[in-house]
């Protein structure tokens, strides 16, 4: 493989990356950040990498734990509120508030079980898909959903009796 074929291969998935990145970082400074770490990397083993089966899910794990080293390097977690889509139907300003209450949540999780909610209930993947992405075993791919799940139906329960 060569820089042409690796030019041709991130052209054509730039907005799925970051839009990958997005959902991992929580934020579009975030995603652009840990997109070009990865980008650059892969490009560094694009004769690794441009030779496996999915270099997308290489690449992927490398967005993910390229956010996770930054997060772990500057020590904090920023809030971030989430850039709302459009859609049809109801009162956009309550889609808009529900929106960004999710990813308010969702920015408070660790960067690993946010990571681990993303691949699985927005790119619909698999445990073992996830572990693949994420580097890890299937067991504690689990271990990070059940742990958000759990930290997010407490604080939603928490919210509720604070209200």
């Amino acid at each position: 493989m060569n820089a042409t074929s690796f030019d041709a291969w991130v052209t054509s998935r730039q907005a799925s990356l970051l839009r990958f990145g997005y959902l991992v970082t929580g934020s579009a400074e975030g995603a652009q950040d840990a997109v070009q770490t990865a980008v650059t990397e892969a490009f560094a083993r694009w004769e690794h990498v441009g030779r496996l089966e999915d270099p997308e899910t290489y690449v992927r794990r490398m967005i993910a734990n390229a956010h996770i080293s930054n997060w772990r390097r500057f020590g904090r977690r920023q809030v971030v509120v989430a850039e709302p889509r459009g859609g049809a139907g109801g009162d956009a300003s309550e889609r808009i508030a529900e929106h960004d209450a999710v990813w308010r949540m969702c920015a408070t999780l660790p960067p690993q079980q946010r990571a681990a909610v993303v691949l699985r209930f927005y790119e619909d993947l698999d445990y073992p898909e996830i572990a693949g992405v994420l580097g890890c075993s299937e067991t504690t791919a689990r271990s990070h959903i059940h742990r958000a799940l759990r930290r997010l139906h407490t604080t939603l329960t928490a919210q509720g009796t604070n209200r």
